[in-house]
């Protein structure tokens, strides 16, 4: 009798079927020779700092840092049931072992590892890894189980990810919220991902936009054009001396080009083109992925390989081939098309496949009712399949024409692209076809800034005529253009995640393999944490930081900016998971980070302290005459040897359900009174006005009321007297 603990409710019932695990218990499966039951993703998390001792509850800059020597856990109230459940199950006697099959990555080791912790288990452990639901990947995967202890140093990079980003999270967060009187959340991977985007909006914001200028020459169907020109003058002389005259061809060069077919996706190249071509976040693109591998539609999500192994050369033929009959892009999509034999070998390397191969379709997609998917599963299918048809088809083709024309002694260049040979890039139409999607699936080929449109072999698919040097064009016709350098754009999420992956790049040696913030499983929950947060925004496709956003960075040393830093430890837990690095001298590194924040925040000038709270005096003081300021709870006299304090909340207001808020400090430090509209009678179980007297005896505030239509009257009573 053996244990299986998948990683979500919906992945267990899908291998229980396999392995006819049919009768149902509270909280997990039966079958003959074995139970199968399910965590709700993280069921356990480290606990907050308050866990380990009281004080902690209030914010205090003096107990930091916060550096547990015994990790705990926590467990959500709502996932506590469960959690008793997968404890029981673990402790059982007749059970041989335990099968971890949460997910086959970090993350999934992380899981296992904190519910085996909690429950005290001494029960062997075997993995279940596979990249595929589909039955006979199941089968093969519970055939073929691999030790637990293979995947101790993959574990242990899980465990020193989580500790490093609480540590510094957590330290970082309150260090520089207690020195700034502001709430200021610094992460490992968020804040150097927040600060690209807040350098983005600097460039924006400093940007000064620059006229220029182009000359155009057309005779006979031939067109030409100057490089930049940066004032009027210039570019009507260039105009004016063309203008009427003669063209001659000085050079033509033609020149056959190839693009290859594209790699296969990883998550991230599949979550840029699915936020390019049709606005998914990445957050979406991952969870629409994720439903396609539970229902054996799609391989395992979260990979960053773009490769098959070498032996899946049948597989990918057998996919192809379901793939091209099974109506996913329409009834007649192939229509018309030659379909050339598919080349497998492209996509076939062993060496560039690491924990889990490229993301691709399953042969499964013939057996399902396509048309019964949720839109956006299905369009994130179709994706995977027409690059799956792209990685494998023929190259494309084309000629380009370059020629350089003089006329009136000034330069001119004209450019030419003509397709020979379509190839992988039928199948690509054959997408937008299906989607009418308006954007391409490849880089927009557009001009660069200060570039002339129309310079750029790349700029457009047209034909020129047949030039050849030497030939002569008479009734030239030249006119100016004008143009504007344009500012960086706003970052997309497609090109966000780019940047994420790159980051860092050209700063590591050759020979370092992770070069970037985060990896393809956390990326989309970093960004989806900054918007949450209020530190970034999404504009449409566009992300952009908030003021808050931006005041963060502001304050944030280079080091924490930095994408280097981040990208440095993704490398040491890629290499911690290879075993070439150890997890103690991982975490003395952290700890040492974590004294260097603090030692930056103890720096930090007085002056600087309050840039995000310029204090606004409501009054003086009625003890001691020094400046009255509002804090969270109360209006406070600036003076710390003064005892005065007037509190928001007392027992007298409260009564008649009323605070003092700054208008009314305001008034009753001027005046000593404020007049109220909205004071509640209990006895009477309505609203009444009054002013709010305040007096100040023996350095206590008290309060009572005063009704000024009651005091007028008296007053004119007093006068009728005295008359």
């Amino acid at each position: 009798m053996f244990l299986v603990i998948g990683e979500k409710p919906s992945v267990s019932q899908a291998l229980a079927k396999v392995l006819k695990a049919e009768k149902k218990e509270d909280g997990y499966l039966v079958g003959e020779g074995c139970l199968v039951s399910w965590c709700f993703g993280h069921l356990a998390e480290y606990a907050s700092p308050e866990t380990y001792d009281e004080r902690y509850e209030k914010w205090d800059f003096n107990d930091l840092p916060i550096i547990p020597e015994k990790w705990k856990l926590t467990v959500a109230k709502d996932k506590k049931g469960q959690l008793a459940v997968l404890k029981k199950l673990l402790c059982r006697k007749d059970l041989e072992y335990v099968v971890n099959a949460c997910d086959a990555g970090r993350e999934g080791e992380l899981i296992f590892k904190h519910v085996y912790d909690l429950s005290g288990s001494t029960l062997p452990v075997k993995r279940l890894w596979i990249s595929s639901m589909e039955d006979s990947a199941v089968r093969e995967g519970f055939a073929n189980l691999h030790d637990g202890k293979e995947y101790q140093n993959i574990c242990e990079a899980s465990v020193c990810r989580a500790k490093a980003d609480w540590l510094v999270g957590m330290n970082a967060t309150r260090a520089y919220t207690t020195k700034y009187f502001k709430k200021l959340a610094v992460g490992r991977v968020q804040t150097p991902t927040l600060a690209m985007l807040a350098e983005r909006e600097g460039q924006i914001r400093d940007f000064k936009k620059e006229k220029y200028f182009a000359v155009h020459i057309s005779c006979d169907g031939m067109e030409a054009v100057t490089g930049r020109v940066d004032n009027r003058k210039d570019a009507e002389k260039i105009m004016e001396d063309c203008s009427c005259g003669q063209a001659q061809v000085e050079s033509v060069v033609k020149e056959e080009k190839t693009i290859f077919p594209p790699r296969l996706y990883d998550l991230t190249t599949l979550q840029r083109d699915a936020n390019r071509i049709f606005g998914f976040t990445a957050k979406e693109t991952l969870e629409y992925l994720q439903s396609l591998y539970e229902k054996r539609l799609a391989t395992y999500p979260r990979t960053d390989s773009q490769f098959l192994s070498d032996d899946m050369g049948k597989t990918a033929g057998k996919v192809i081939e379901a793939v091209l009959h099974s109506g996913l892009f329409g009834e007649n999509a192939f229509s018309g098309m030659e379909i050339p034999s598919p080349d497998t070998g492209r996509v076939l390397d062993s060496r560039k496949v690491t924990d889990h191969h490229a993301v691709i379709p399953t042969a499964g997609i013939r057996e399902v009712g396509l048309s019964e998917l949720p839109e956006g599963e299905r369009k994130i299918l179709c994706l995977t399949a027409s690059r799956l048809l792209c990685a494998t088809g023929e190259k494309h083709m084309y000629e380009t024409v370059k020629a350089e024309i003089s006329c009136g002694g000034h330069t001119f260049s004209a450019s030419g692209k003509t397709v020979t040979h379509n190839g992988w890039r039928d199948f690509e139409d054959m997408l937008k076809r299906s989607f009418r999607a308006v954007e391409d699936m490849t880089d927009k080929e557009t001009a660069e800034d200060g570039k002339v449109p129309g310079t750029s072999e790349n700029w457009k698919d047209n034909k020129l005529p047949e030039l050849s040097e030497g030939q002569i064009f008479e009734g030239i016709k030249a006119e100016i253009s004008e143009h504007f350098t344009s500012a960086p754009k706003h970052f997309t999420e497609d090109q966000l995640l780019l940047s994420m992956e790159t980051a860092g790049k050209g700063e590591f040696e050759n020979g370092t393999e992770k070069k970037g913030l985060g990896t393809p499983a956390t990326r989309a929950g970093i960004i989806e944490k900054l918007v949450s947060s209020g530190y970034v925004a999404r504009k449409g496709r566009q992300l952009l930081p908030t003021p808050e956003g931006m005041d963060l960075i502001t304050v944030m040393p280079e080091y924490l900016r930095s994408a280097l830093m981040t990208a440095e430890w993704e490398n040491d837990l890629l290499r911690m998971e290879k075993g070439e690095l150890d997890s103690e001298d991982f975490m003395q590194g952290i700890t040492e980070l974590v004294e260097k924040i603090l030692e930056g925040c103890r720096a930090i000038p007085e002056s600087e302290l309050y840039r995000f709270h310029q204090k606004e005096s409501v009054g003086s003081c009625p003890l001691c005459g020094a400046e009255v300021y509002e804090g969270k709870r109360n209006f406070y006299c600036d003076n710390r040897g003064c005892s005065f304090s007037l509190w928001k909340e007392n027992r007298y207001l409260a009564g008649m359900k009323k605070k003092v808020d700054k208008k009314m400090a305001k008034e009753l430090l001027k005046a000593g009174r404020s007049h109220a509209k909205d004071l509640y009678s209990a006895k009477k179980d309505r609203t009444f006005e009054a002013d709010i007297v305040m007096k100040v005896e023996d350095g206590r505030v008290n309060f009572s009321l005063a009704f000024p239509k009651q005091e007028e009257g008296k007053q004119k009573g007093k006068k009728n007297r005295n008359q």
